[in-house]
This record gives C-alpha cells, sequence and structure tokens, in this order.
C-alpha cells in the first residue's frame, strides 16, 4: 500500500503552506501540482488540469498601488479542519486495502492514521499562522474576498463551502504559484498618472472569473483583465 500525503514534502518555504489535507485528496488526484518552475516558465508547469492565467489591474497610479497592497496576503485559506475524522478516514482507507498489497497489521493502520492526523494538524497550524501576518502571495483572494467563519468552519470538502467559493471566486481553491509579471500591459497605451499591475497564476480546472468581478465592484475607478494563458 503506498498512502500519498497532501503536499509534496516538508521543506516547502512558509509562503507556500496550504492546508489540503482532506481525505479526498488521498483517493484522487487531479494532475500534479506545478513545480517551481511555474514561476519562470509556466509552460513546462502544469498538467491537464491546471490552468494557467494572466490578470492585470490598471488605473490611476496611487490606486494601482493601493489595490498591490490590498491583494497581498498569505495565499492560506484558513479553513477549520476536523482531524479525527481525518485519521478515522485514514484508518479506513488503509485497512480496506486488499490483503496482498497491504504489509500494515490493524495496529499499524491505526498508527500510520494517527501519525498523518498529526502531521495534518502541525502543518494546519504553520499555515494557519501566516494568515494576516504573511504577505508573501501577492494576488490572496481569502485577503481581497475572505471566506466568512461560518464557510470556513465546514472544511473545504463541504458542499456549502464548495458552493460559497463557487459563487464568491469562481474556484474552489485558493490560486496556486502566483507572482507579479515583470512586464505586464493594459493592451493600451498609458496616461500619465496611470500604472498597471499584472500577476500569473494557476487554478485547479477553474477560472476565477466571480472573484475578479466582485474585486472590480469593489474597485471601480481601476480596470481589471482576467485572461486564460496557454502552458504550451
Amino acid at each position: 500500500m503506498e498512502l500519498r500525503y497532501p503536499w509534496p514534502s516538508e521543506q516547502l518555504p512558509a509562503e507556500e503552506l496550504s492546508p489540503q489535507p482532506e481525505i479526498t485528496t488521498l483517493q484522487k488526484a487531479r494532475g500534479r501540482r506545478p513545480n517551481k518552475a511555474a514561476q519562470s516558465s509556466p509552460s513546462s508547469a502544469a498538467a491537464p488540469d491546471w490552468l494557467y492565467h494572466h490578470v492585470t489591474v490598471s488605473g490611476p497610479d496611487e490606486l494601482v498601488t493601493a489595490f498591490a497592497a490590498a491583494a497581498r496576503g498569505s495565499g492560506v485559506i484558513p479553513w477549520q479542519l476536523d482531524f479525527a475524522v481525518i485519521e478515522e478516514d485514514v484508518f479506513n482507507l488503509a485497512v480496506a486495502q486488499p490483503g496482498g498489497r497491504s504489509r500494515l497489521s490493524i495496529a499499524g493502520c491505526r498508527i500510520l492514521a494517527r501519525q498523518f492526523r498529526e502531521r495534518v494538524e502541525a502543518r494546519q497550524a504553520r499555515a494557519a499562522a501566516l494568515v494576516g501576518r504573511s504577505t508573501a502571495c501577492p494576488l490572496d483572494l481569502h485577503a481581497l474576498l475572505p471566506a466568512p467563519p461560518a464557510i470556513l468552519q465546514l472544511g473545504p470538502a463541504h458542499p456549502a463551502a464548495r458552493a460559497w467559493l463557487a459563487e464568491n471566486w469562481g474556484t474552489a481553491d485558493h490560486l496556486r504559484k502566483v507572482v507579479e509579471l515583470p512586464r505586464p500591459s493594459s493592451g493600451r497605451r498609458m496616461r500619465k498618472g496611470c500604472a498597471v499591475i499584472g500577476y500569473g497564476f494557476f487554478t485547479d480546472g477553474d477560472t476565477p472569473s466571480a472573484a475578479i468581478a466582485r474585486v472590480g465592484s469593489r474597485w471601480p475607478e481601476l480596470d481589471f483583465s482576467l485572461q486564460p494563458r496557454p502552458v504550451d
């Protein structure tokens, strides 16, 4: 039996900590997470389910600067997770392995499930501690359009939580591998006193049109452009 943790390693820098320990991550893989090459060469970074996007924001210089500051955050959604349920789900998944594939006893499966829970708890605590403190993510949807506490308490796999994210963000997870674009363009000549900022990021199969529309309504003096981009 091979259990895959919902993160690549324990060596991730603090800004990449991301609470995703729902057991559904163990049961199916929706493509692999983009590697660090995505920051400079998105064409080599995404499996088919990952979509790459550009967002540009243009308008009066002082407002663009204010938006850039407001958009920064930890890049983490501080979900409230039921660790006992996670432990039990991992245990059930382990003991359900066919006899020829599993090399663990019942007691061994219980130990594995407890170790998995402890690792999830530790990682969740480190990730949640970044919220409101870290500004490592240049474009953080939770900073711009925070999920209500009642939604966060449901956890990332709950239908109501996913429905809220779909309605308000247009994507059921945070943006991945967010970078500021080095030479963004609004597609037209900028007037004096105006500026443009651009972001590149991946999403897990969705385009966050709802988030950009809602953010645009809160910053009506700015122009927002969201474009899915090819990765090949």
